[in-house]
């Protein structure tokens, strides 16, 4: 198992979580950005820098991303990729995605894009938390507890 952040807009208390939780059970994580980020030196944990652009980080994750890895999005259909590919897909407020919660979340998804698109302000998601920081580092705790017994 690897482990792929799509790091944009991924909240700075996740990767540190997420730095821990590498170096704790040596699993590898990747960070990818379209910009230079800063990591802790460890050999489980790097970074990737690709160009700017729609997507880019996304179609670089989907590209590398193997069955049984787990991809760190809130971008729904990169999460749909990964789920496709095998791979499970986590948001950072906790939520592990499936194949039947990624069908819903992308049907709402677009239906909310057409809401904006004609005009109506549909607000934004709510403030990070405290308990949204928790129930990541939960689930991110089962999802390795789980794969280190398979190994």
């Amino acid at each position: 198992m690897k482990i792929w952040v799509d790091a944009d807009a991924c909240p700075a208390v996740i990767k540190e979580i997420l730095f821990r939780a590498a170096k704790r059970t040596q699993v590898p994580l990747t960070l990818v950005a379209n910009q230079p980020l800063r990591t802790p030196p460890s050999k489980w944990i790097d970074s990737l820098q690709v160009g700017a652009g729609f997507d880019v980080a996304d179609n670089e994750i989907v590209r590398r991303l193997e069955a049984g890895d787990l991809v760190i999005t809130a971008d729904i259909p990169l999460a749909a990729e990964a789920i496709a590919k095998g791979a499970q897909a986590l948001n950072p407020r906790g939520e592990l995605y499936t194949e039947g919660t990624i069908r819903e979340r992308l049907s709402m998804r677009d239906f909310m894009e057409t809401l904006r698109s004609s005009g109506v302000d549909t607000g934004g998601p709510a403030a990070f938390s405290q308990a949204d920081r928790q129930a990541f580092a939960n689930q991110l705790d089962r999802l390795l507890t789980r794969q280190a017994k398979t190994r």
